[in-house]
Formats: C-alpha cells, structure tokens, sequence
C-alpha cells in the first residue's frame, strides 16, 4: 500500500462470528473503506449487507485476492483455515490480520512470518485483550515496579456456551489468557504442562488447565471451559509488593489493586515471626475503557499505513502458538512438563 494514502480499503473474510463485530468497527472508522465482506453463507452475508456496495458481497475469496485496489484482508473464519487464507492473502500482496488462533501449528506461522517479510506485509493477530485499556495499565505498573515482582498470573474463562467441533478450548479460549500473559511478563515459558477432559464430543477437549512455568521465575496458569455454570474472564496478578484482579466481565470496577503481600522479616529467629502477612487498602483506578476492538482496528490500520510491526505481530502469533503446540503434547502425555526451546533466562 502506499504510505501516502489515507484511505485504507479492507475486506473481511468470515463473518458470522466474531468477523460480524470486525466488519462493523471497519465500516465505522472514517479512514477505512469496508470494500468486501467474505462468508461461504449467504444468509450471513445478507445480515451485514448495508455495510457495504451489494457487488462486494461475495462467497468468493478470490475475488479479494484479484482485486488491486484492495489493501487488506481480515481473516476471522475458523482456526484450520488460517493458513490456507492467510498465505493466499500474503502472495497476493495484502496486508492480513487474521483472528486467533493464529495457526494451528509453529511451523505454518514461521513460514508465514518469513513469507510477509518476504514480501514486506503487515501481518497481525488478533490478540484482542493486548489492547484493552485495562491490560495496557497493568502493562505499565509491572514494568514500573508498582506490584512488585511477578509471582503468578492465573485467568478464567468460563462459560456455558458455544460448543466447537474444530477446536477444543484450548485452542478456543485460551489464545487470549496466554496472549496476555506472555505480553505482561515480557518472558517465554521454559516449559508447559496441560490437562484436560472431552464430555461432549470424543478427542474435543471441554475444559483445559494449563500451567507455563517460566524458568522457576513466575508461573502462568489458564482455565478454560465451555462447560462451566459461571461465565467467567478474570485475570489475576500476583507480585511481591501488590496484587491485582482484573474482571471483564465488570461493568466498571473493572480493575482492582490490593495492597497486600507476604512479608519477610530476618532478624526473627522462629518461622512464625520470620513470614508477616500484610493488609492494606483496595484501590479502583480510575481507566477509561472504549471498545478494545475498535482499538485494535485502528493499531491495524496505522500499522498498513506507516508499514510499522503491529503489537500483536507475527512473533506474538507464534509465540502463543508454540504454547499451545506444547500443551496438545502434555495432555497427550498425561500432564508431562514439555520444554519450549529458546526460553528467557
């Protein structure tokens, strides 16, 4: 695309799921031209069809890989089908941002990494809570020393909901609790660990516990499940100094700092006296938070027109992909630690 351009033309490809919420904030944005919307249904296409020019709707992929004045595609169909779009989408000279999971395998996304550099591309994942406001906060108070060294981050994501057929939760869900937690650490785990079960369907697991262990420093810890009572995203942080809750599901307390911790204190000689608790006060910083979609719409479009690497970029895909990979081989050894090469020190 050309830098000087303003305008940025995009068009969705998968549109019945998450795509719809996609193609709502680009026909919204006023530097963006929602061109195309893509799906193999055209009842779903119909749904979404004033959005766009009725000869731009279309169940067919290449009519967006032909089109020289498209810039970019968005990729939001499911998982098994990312490499396949992502890597046409990139041969055809557009920038892509495709929905997580990224791919379905380590090797895909380092040969998509290579291709989009090949071709100098913007390639992004979509790792939606890295540009939520509240994620943003954190990010700065643990690089700032405010909670203290990171101990362990655990997350939740619960539901009774929505059932796959192509992806177990794992997959599913927890690309945005691993995406977050490896963004606040700044750390690769060194090693990986998983178990789960399948209820409903043979071979799709329903609920998965997965624990990154990054090199005895901290711990990362994701439950996720599509068959739970609760509906659940909570995300909290443990630090030598303060502890933090982050609750989405809140509709305005949505972040919760508490100042307590363990205390130790080495001029007792008894354990008792030797390990104080503390308990201090429970602050709410006060965050505005929009829609971290439309954030990350917007990150997406500078990223095209200042040919700049996305937060969320291939690398980021990868990394949380190597994740998973290791935790499919856990549960398949019964919860064995499996080590992750090249981790932090």
């Amino acid at each position: 695309m050309d830098a000087n351009k303003d305008i940025v033309n995009i068009g969705v490809v998968g549109v019945g799921g998450w795509g719809k919420n996609l193609a709502r904030n680009y026909s919204q944005i006023l530097k963006a031209n929602l061109r195309y919307i893509c799906d193999l249904d055209q009842a779903t296409l119909e749904k979404l069809a004033p959005l766009v020019q009725p000869e731009n709707i279309t169940t067919d992929y290449q009519e967006l890989l032909d089109d020289n004045k498209l810039d970019a595609i968005v990729i939001a169909t499911n998982g098994p089908t990312h490499y396949s779009l992502c890597k046409q989408a990139l041969e055809a000279g557009k920038d892509v941002y495709v929905e997580k999971p990224f791919v379905m395998a380590s090797a895909e996304a380092r040969e998509l990494i290579q291709l989009a550099d090949e071709k100098s591309q913007v390639l992004m994942v979509g790792h939606l809570l890295e540009y939520h406001p509240v994620i943003e906060h954190l990010k700065k108070m643990i690089e700032d020393g405010e909670l203290g060294d990171i101990r362990y981050i655990y997350a939740q994501r619960l539901n009774l909901g929505t059932v796959r057929q192509d992806e177990n939760a794992l997959w599913n869900f927890a690309p945005h609790d691993i995406s977050v937690i490896l963004y606040l650490l700044g750390l690769k785990p060194s090693d990986i660990s998983a178990r789960g079960q399948a209820y409903l369907q043979p071979g799709v697991e329903d609920v998965m516990f997965l624990t990154m262990n990054f090199n005895d420093q901290a711990m990362g810890h994701v439950h996720v499940s599509w068959l739970d009572p609760h509906k659940t995203r909570k995300i909290t942080i443990v630090g030598s100094k303060r502890m933090a809750v982050f609750d989405d599901l809140e509709p305005s307390e949505k972040l919760k700092i508490y100042d307590k911790g363990v205390e130790l204190n080495m001029d007792y000689d008894t354990y008792a006296e030797y390990v104080g608790l503390r308990f201090g006060d429970i602050t709410i910083p006060h965050i505005k938070v929009g829609e971290p979609l439309r954030a990350e719409c917007e990150h997406f479009l500078s990223c095209i027109r200042n040919r700049a690497t996305p937060r969320s970029d291939g690398e980021d895909g990868f990394r949380v992909v190597e994740v998973l990979e290791a935790a499919d081989l856990s549960l398949s050894q019964n919860g064995n630690p499996v080590a992750i090469d090249g981790a932090s020190s």
